[in-house]
């Protein structure tokens, strides 16, 4: 008894591995869906639909982008986090989520990188910018600089937020230079960037996108990028440290992930296929005309270049004793 129990045992074993192995060689079989934590229309969501449409093409299923904004992020990520590790939901995140939140909301953030999820490929990159009316009494940021040690806490920096990484990114390139702006939260990047514009604040950290349309009428000047790598958009931009700011390096970045769990294989094969959607050249143009370069690091180099921005950030975070809103 105790054989025929035992052989049936392994039978059973033998083919739920076959039907695992199966199911992961079919892949996909059914529609994927990619979760953003944004509305439609923003950096993030732009991202998913550009690598989605590519991956249905490729993959000869449907990609489905589903937007669930809110809560600093948290519910598509949790979302994202709880769903079935099969390959068939994934989360198009950025920076935001996996390097700010961490640093923001240390002791009440629902989820965790390296507990939850797989770290598909970085899809974009790009700096943000410094940027000063046109017209304006600051044409460097040793200009501002100066101001702010004459005055420290009255040189205005607009932001989209408390606690957003244009916030921490202004910080560190004042924490860098021994001197305290006095940081004018915004509703959004374009309300921000028209904030410098009209010379409200004298200056403000953002995203290309958000600028441009600033630059491009020439009411903003930019003063320096985040990146210490310079930008195709414009190789002229000096970076932060090359205009004093000598440590700062930073990027608003957007990544693919899949829950923990998900089959080795699988994820493999969705890395293999984005790095090559990304090396495309429409793609390459749709992400620049956002001010944006393609990504497609490997797994194992997106998690690092993760985790250390998260360390810097936390530091920054501290130093300036930036609290949640």
């Amino acid at each position: 008894m105790r054989l025929i129990v035992g052989a049936l045992c392994s039978v059973l074993a033998l083919t739920a591995a076959t039907a695992h192995a199966q199911a992961q060689a079919d892949y996909p079989n059914k529609p994927i869906r990619i979760l953003v934590p944004f509305a439609p229309g923003g950096f993030v969501d732009v991202a998913a639909r550009i690598v989605g449409q590519k991956l249905s093409e490729k993959l000869g299923q449907q990609v489905i982008v589903e937007n669930r904004p809110g809560g600093n992020g948290f519910i598509a990520v949790t979302a994202a986090a709880r769903a079935p590790a099969d390959g068939y939901t994934l989360l198009m995140a950025h920076s935001g989520e996996f390097v700010v939140n961490p640093a923001v909301f240390a002791a009440t953030i629902p989820y965790n990188l390296e507990r939850d999820f797989h770290a598909i490929t970085l899809v974009s990159q790009a700096p943000m910018v410094l940027g000063a009316k046109s017209d304006g009494p600051y044409k460097t940021l040793a200009d501002l600089a100066a101001a702010a040690k004459a005055k420290p806490g009255t040189v205005g920096m607009s932001t989209p937020g408390t606690g957003s990484i244009n916030h921490l990114a202004g910080e560190w390139i004042g924490l860098s230079m021994g001197v305290k702006f006095l940081h004018v939260p915004y509703k959004g990047g374009a309300p921000a960037a028209v904030a410098i514009s009209t010379g409200e604040v004298p200056f403000g950290m953002a995203a290309v996108s958000s600028a441009m349309p600033q630059i491009k009428a020439g009411r903003v000047n930019v003063l320096a990028i985040t990146t210490a790598k310079k930008t195709p958009v414009d190789p002229s931009w000096p970076t932060a440290q090359e205009a004093g700011a000598k440590d700062v390096d930073l990027s608003i970045w957007s990544g693919l992930f899949a829950p923990k769990g998900v089959p080795q294989p699988i994820v493999d094969k969705l890395y293999a296929e984005v790095a090559a959607i990304l090396q495309m050249p429409d793609v390459k143009e749709k992400f620049a005309a956002g001010g944006g370069e393609v990504g497609g690091m490997k797994p194992a180099e997106f998690t690092t270049q993760i985790k250390r921005e998260g360390d810097q950030l936390k530091s920054i975070v501290q130093a300036a004793n930036i609290k949640p809103e």
